[in-house]
């Protein structure tokens, strides 16, 4: 059993891939607003921390906030599929830095 992470860069696919998780029959997601480090620190002007000017340029044009999305898959070949499907969405000739996917073992569950 795994939990699967994807830190969604561009909000504009969760639909997409809330869907390709309802079309691979997963249970249920929680979805967090999230901001990655450079994005907080270029956009609340925090000066004390050193960043390249043409880094800030590219984190400032960005989009500011992440969707964070994980759910729990027991069954493996499930979760390659659905891997590979999300994969297949985001790394599209045309897209960038769209996201990050990741997964963790999880040894138990506790309610």
């Amino acid at each position: 059993m795994k939990v699967l992470f994807l830190v969604l860069n561009n909000p504009e696919y969760l639909e997409d891939v809330l869907s390709l998780l309802v079309e691979h029959d997963v249970q249920g997601a929680t979805i967090l607003e999230s901001q990655g480090m450079g994005s907080t620190i270029v956009n609340n002007g925090i000066s004390d921390i050193p960043l390249f000017g043409s880094l800030k340029n590219i984190l400032k044009d960005s989009h500011p906030y992440n969707k964070t999305i994980f759910t729990l898959i027991k069954d493996e070949d499930k979760l390659y599929k659905v891997v590979e499907a999300i994969k297949h969405l985001l790394n599209d000739g045309n897209k960038s830095d769209v996201g990050l996917m990741f997964t963790l073992p999880v040894d138990e569950i506790f309610s």
